[in-house]
């Protein structure tokens, strides 16, 4: 049996999020930390000329990163996908709301539970698009300082607050930013932290995110909690599976999208071409032919984080397929293909499992009840590979603060890892297995 230091991954994945309160943040830390391990940064609109044995990564749109390492002979590619955004709120151009108080005007980003976004402190993180003396430029912003509060109604003037809550995002999760005195100051407060001129700011992208810190709790220290678990924890684990992985028959690339949380319909999200422009780009100059070839002997895992068995409502849980916190990593399963798991995707990544002696679990959403949807099903439809969507099992998905098992984390690094370093080479009709 395996040992892990499970506090320390914990803390480690715990860090990770603490750098990332928003996506560009995640793609910023996760480009560190491949440049750490020496991995050479590539740009779209450049021409690339790729070495063998060499570590390559490319971004776009400054939230999504695809890395790989080169070689010129493989069987095919070995890919995760992982996603780096999360529910939250996004401040609207036109920010301020005024009257008795100046609020943000904000809107919802993909399905979060509002309520738990009420009376905890909050700031402002994102990018901001600042005009230099060439053009334009795209600096981050994190105000890293309690900034504003979404604060409830008293129970006295809502008697019926625990009885069911509609929140109207126009209304009931408007972020509070100062009182009169503060009107016209928005602006001012985020060219300050970037040291810049108000009127150097032509465009931004800004997001409220939950300021409290991740933890680790329970009787015996054995959960893990914090805001953007989902996806953050499975984008953590895939890359350092990715950098603990040793040379394969495949070639292999670690994928992190944006927008996953609003359907990925965009030029960086799984539905974009940006998955299949590095692929070509990596086989440049061998013709369609090798490319078509490449994708036969390829494998996806999607990897997105799963609903645990809530300890207070496991009516929500299928009878059957049900998973729980500390017994590792979820194939996800759902007849209607929004989870792409078949019987050949769910053999590999069992056959990976059970190679590596990885706890396997299985998930499926209660036959009367509908579920979401993730990567797997999008990314293929773009790059027409077997796939499989696994996660990791939590507790209060799209909360402000999710729950997870300090176990788990380790168990996906290592499936990340087997499949970085295994090979699934189609032969006829079937597939050989390395």
């Amino acid at each position: 049996m395996k040992q892990y230091d499970h506090y320390a991954i914990s803390k480690e994945l715990l860090e990770f999020i603490d750098r990332s309160p928003s996506s560009f943040h995640a793609i910023k830390t996760l480009s560190e930390m491949l440049e750490e391990q020496g991995f050479t940064r590539l740009y779209e609109g450049d021409k690339w000329s790729l070495e063998e044995g060499k570590g390559y990564y490319v971004t776009r749109n400054g939230s999504s990163v695809i890395a790989f390492r080169y070689k010129a002979q493989f069987e095919g590619f070995a890919i995760s996908a992982s996603h780096s955004d999360y529910p939250c709120f996004k401040i609207k151009d036109k920010a301020e709301l005024g009257g008795e108080f100046v609020r943000l005007n904000t809107e919802k980003y993909g399905g979060m539970i509002c309520s738990t976004w009420l009376d905890r402190p909050l700031s402002v993180a994102g990018r901001v698009i600042v005009k230099n003396e060439n053009g334009i430029e795209s600096k981050l912003i994190d105000i890293d300082r309690d900034l504003l509060m979404i604060p409830s109604v008293a129970i006295h003037m809502n008697r019926a607050a625990n009885d069911g809550m509609k929140y109207n995002p126009a209304v009931d999760t408007v972020p509070l930013f100062g009182g009169k005195e503060s009107k016209g100051t928005f602006t001012d407060v985020v060219a300050k932290e970037l040291g810049i001129e108000k009127e150097q700011i032509l465009g931004a992208d800004l997001y409220v995110y939950a300021r409290q810190k991740g933890c680790v709790w329970g009787s015996e220290g054995q959960y893990v909690s914090s805001r953007a678990l989902d996806d953050l924890q499975c984008a953590f684990a895939s890359m350092k599976g990715f950098f603990a992985a040793q040379d394969g028959k495949s070639l292999p690339v670690c994928a992190v999208f944006d927008n996953e949380e609003v359907g990925s319909s965009t030029r960086q999200g799984a539905a974009s071409t940006f998955l299949a422009d590095v692929l070509h780009r990596i086989l440049a100059g061998k013709g369609e032919e090798e490319y078509y070839r490449s994708l036969a002997s390829s494998f996806l895992l999607s990897c997105d984080n799963a609903h645990a068995l809530h300890p207070n409502h496991p009516e929500h849980a299928d009878p059957e397929n049900r998973v729980k916190l500390n017994e590792g990593i979820v194939l996800k399963f759902n007849a209607g293909q929004k989870y792409t798991t078949d019987g050949i995707s769910e053999a590999y990544v069992k056959y990976l499992c059970g190679k590596e002696d990885i706890p396997c679990q299985s998930y499926a959403n209660r036959s009367d009840m509908a579920g979401g949807s993730t990567l797997g099903n999008i990314a293929t439809t773009r790059v027409s590979v077997c796939s499989a969507d696994v996660g990791l099992p939590q507790l209060a998905m799209h909360s402000a603060y999710e729950s997870a098992g300090i176990k788990d984390t380790a168990y996906m690094i290592d499936l990340c890892k087997a499949l970085f370093e295994g090979c699934f080479r189609s032969v006829k009709d079937g597939y050989e297995l390395y």
